[in-house]
This record gives structure tokens, sequence and C-alpha cells, in this order.
């Protein structure tokens, strides 16, 4: 894998970035679906994508697993 710093995510990739986000809040309970729990979700996409992680699946995966437990 390579290593993406965030200075390189372009508009085009943020986009996609935050479908994958959306599709991942789909599939965690609807009680979980808060502004926190978003946001922690969201917080891990943009590190994994950082690290250089570019599978949507393991993207949606990572922030899915985050989702399940509600943000305070």
């Amino acid at each position: 894998m390579v290593n993406r710093p965030p200075e390189t995510f372009d508009p085009d990739y943020v986009a996609t970035l935050r479908k994958i986000l959306d599709i991942a809040v789909e599939q965690i309970a609807q009680e979980n679906r808060t502004p926190a729990t978003k946001a922690k979700m969201a917080q891990t996409i943009v590190r994994r994508a950082a690290d250089g992680v570019t599978d949507a699946n393991d993207l949606v995966l990572s922030a899915v697993r985050v989702g399940e437990t509600r943000a305070a």
C-alpha cells in the first residue's frame, strides 16, 4: 500500500470518502446514527485512507465497526 497524506485528498477523493461514509452509516442501527457517531466513523475512514487503504469495502467495514457503538 502507498501512504497517502491528507494534503493529497483532492475534492473528488473527498467526495468518494463521503459516499463511503454514507454507505457505512446506512449499515448501522438507526439509534446509532447520531452526529457524534457519524463524526467518529468519518475520522476512521479518513485515518485509514491517509494510511493508504484504498479499498472501499475495507473502509466501509472499518467505519461500520466503529459505528456499532454509539458515540457520546
